[in-house]
């Protein structure tokens, strides 16, 4: 099958790229441009117009048919709802599209939505105001560290929020979901070496509060595919729900080593119709990055 994903010009896309292709299937990446390693590492590549271009969906579906793809794994923030959205419009063209519902990824999407979600369901989550209340400022919808402030200096609020500030570990957490969204493996990893909000290295690690936590979240509201949590173990060993993103992430090379292929899994579940069970997790594993290079 061809399995087209996304952002592939990203520091930490080319481990997907190549579980694709251990999978036994065709890696189609796509980036804004051609000058960066997806090209050269996938199988084919297409070049698509940046997310706020007002003809992306139309050039998409076109290239989908063009390059007959067969799977889309998304994995970039702005582009998420718009898949969802179109998943069944997608599916009546033979095209699978691996990510959660609407419903889901308006909660998750939405900082002030999901800390309202962590209330009602009993989940620890940094207190959370849309004023500037607390030291730690953020925007209420985006990813990774970008426009993030930690200060008493006054700050425009406008689509932001302020959290608590919470110290301790950083946890994240891999988590593969299959077609009727129960959960086939919950890995757990601590991130070590973080650089602009990615892990460098990391270590999978067995932590009963974390994976209790996942499991209540997601009793409460479906997940889909491959989805990653994170949270921070405080000084006193309590635990803290931090975010959910609601896709396949950068690092879940490790989870997929601790494991197994996830691709291979989407395709015999989703596509295929048949049932996966969990094998077993190498804990313990550990994972350290570095930079390659590649030439065309």
């Amino acid at each position: 099958m061809k399995i087209l994903t996304e952002a592939s010009g990203s520091m930490v896309s080319g481990y997907l790229i190549k579980a694709i292709q251990e999978s036994g299937h065709v890696s189609v990446a796509s980036d804004v441009s051609r000058f960066n390693h997806g090209e050269c590492l996938a199988d084919e590549f297409i070049e698509f117009p940046y997310s706020n271009d007002e003809n992306l969906w139309e050039i998409i579906d076109k290239e989908l048919k063009n390059h007959k793809i067969d799977v889309v794994i998304p994995s970039f923030d702005e582009t998420l709802m718009s898949w969802s959205e179109k998943k069944e419009y997608f599916k009546n063209k033979g095209i699978h599209v691996i990510i959660s519902d609407v419903k889901t990824l308006e909660v998750f999407g939405d900082k002030y939505k999901a800390y309202q979600f962590c209330l009602d369901n009993g989940i620890p989550t940094p207190k959370t105001s849309l004023k500037q209340e607390y030291t730690l400022v953020k925007p209420r919808f985006g990813r990774g560290g970008s426009g993030v402030y930690v200060g008493d200096e006054p700050q425009d609020m406008d689509m932001m929020i302020s959290q608590e500030y919470i110290e301790g570990k950083e946890f994240t957490v891999d988590c593969f979901f299959d077609s009727a969204g129960k959960g086939i493996y919950t890995i757990v990893r601590e991130r070590l070496n973080i650089k602009d909000g990615k892990s460098t290295k990391g270590i999978v690690v067995r932590h009963n509060k974390i994976e209790d936590y996942v499991q209540k979240i997601s009793e409460r509201i479906e997940f889909l595919g491959a989805v990653n949590f994170q949270f921070i173990e405080k000084i006193d060993g309590s635990v803290s729900f931090i975010e959910v993103n609601p896709r396949i992430a950068g690092g879940m090379a490790l989870g997929f080593a601790a494991s197994e292929n996830w691709i291979s899994l989407m395709v015999e579940n989703f596509i295929n119709g048949k049932k996966v069970k969990p094998g077993s997790v190498k804990y313990g594993l550990k994972m350290m990055r570095y930079y390659a290079e590649c030439y065309i």
